[in-house]
């Protein structure tokens, strides 16, 4: 079976790209096609996988601003000629499920979420603090954007959502239905410490939408150390508003992560994600996550048992659930037990699972009757 694996853009590490890492192990010989690759900003190993750009690579500034070409992204993996695969895999938050595929083809698409930019413009452009260049230049595309996206939906034989909350914007945005199938953590890395240290902690990409800066804001008042790991191009706003007890720690590598997360009293997830794997990766550690209850920590934060949620993105709201959750009486190995269901193994399992079934499906869908 001859198998593709598209991605929307490779020039930063996230949740997506977690995802794309198993997929390759998955399907070590299929190339991968993407709009531009930035191999200074990937891990080094990428080097050796079989990624294919298109001219949005070429762009001026792409790899650095790949929101400036946001019109030209249809057109871009429109161009890739997929006919050749008995099986396409997208992993997709923002185009890449445009790619045309012929009849033969069968295109499963892991929807990361609908795409924000061109659904929900107003509250992405206010979380991510657009620029007035931006602010000014895309609004003119987005009915048309919503229009390619809306039918380059239908191209996609299976959606695969990553969590409730995105299955419901996939039968919204899409009218598709979709299965479930939750991403991949390597619980194997990590596991409890024998000790917990007093501090807090976030790790994570530096963004706007994440909103650390109420995060840093809440811990100021409370005067308690929260340490942040991680790079973005929020650092520099984000330093400016934190007070002594507040330590940024950059980019934490992999090898360090496991102890970090393990030692901390609790980890901080002030942000809405689509589902988020660092809580997830912090509960493998055996530590209670502290979460904004909206999209992905719903699912994966049980309250009372593996941390704590708060209803608003606020100060108040943080220094409340911060002050009101004992982080010594959580059971560690409770915790880490419940982290275990979405496990990379379970991932691996239902992928193929889902896969045999569509293939099996599609190919008895074509037989004569």
């Amino acid at each position: 079976m001859k198998v593709a694996l598209v991605h929307d853009w490779m020039n930063q590490i996230g949740g997506a790209e977690d995802v794309l890492e198993v997929l390759v192990e998955m399907f070590p010989d299929a190339p991968i096609y993407t709009s531009l690759y930035d191999p200074d900003k990937m891990p080094p190993h990428w080097k050796k996988w079989d990624i294919r750009t298109n001219f949005i690579n070429k762009l001026p500034l792409a790899q650095r601003k790949q929101q400036l070409y946001f019109p030209l992204y249809p057109l871009a993996f429109e161009q890739y000629d997929l006919s050749g695969y008995d099986l396409v895999i997208s992993n997709k938050s923002g185009f890449c499920h445009g790619v045309i595929t012929g009849p033969e083809t069968m295109h499963i698409c892991y929807c990361l979420t609908p795409t924000r930019y061109v659904w929900r413009y107003h509250q992405y452009a206010e979380q991510e603090q657009l620029g007035r260049f931006m602010r000014a230049v895309l609004p003119p595309f987005l009915t048309f954007l919503r229009q390619w996206d809306r039918l380059a939906a239908d191209r996609v034989d299976h959606f695969v959502a990553i969590s409730q909350e995105v299955r419901r914007r996939i039968e919204k945005i899409y009218r598709r239905e979709s299965d479930i199938i939750y991403p991949p953590v390597d619980t194997s890395r990590f596991a409890p410490c024998s000790e917990v240290e007093d501090y807090y902690l976030l790790v994570g990409r530096l963004v706007p939408y994440r909103r650390i800066d109420i995060l840093i804001e809440a811990f100021n008042q409370m005067k308690r150390p929260l340490r942040i790991a991680g790079s973005g191009r929020d650092r520099e706003r984000l330093e400016g508003l934190a007070g002594p007890t507040i330590e940024f720690l950059g980019y934490v590598p992999d090898e360090k992560l496991p102890e970090l997360l393990g030692k901390c009293r609790a980890f901080m997830f002030p942000g809405e994600e689509d589902f988020g794997i660092a809580p997830l990766q912090a509960m493998a550690a055996g530590r209670p996550v502290i979460a904004y209850a909206a999209g992905g920590a719903l699912e994966t934060v049980v309250p009372g048992v593996t941390g704590a949620l708060f209803a608003q993105q606020s100060v108040a709201a943080i220094i409340q659930a911060v002050e009101t959750f004992d982080t010594d009486l959580v059971d560690p190995q409770r915790i880490r037990q419940h982290a275990e269901k979405f496990d990379v193994s379970r991932f691996k399992e239902q992928i193929l699972a889902l896969v045999a079934e569509k293939m099996s499906a599609g190919h008895e869908a074509k037989l004569p009757r």
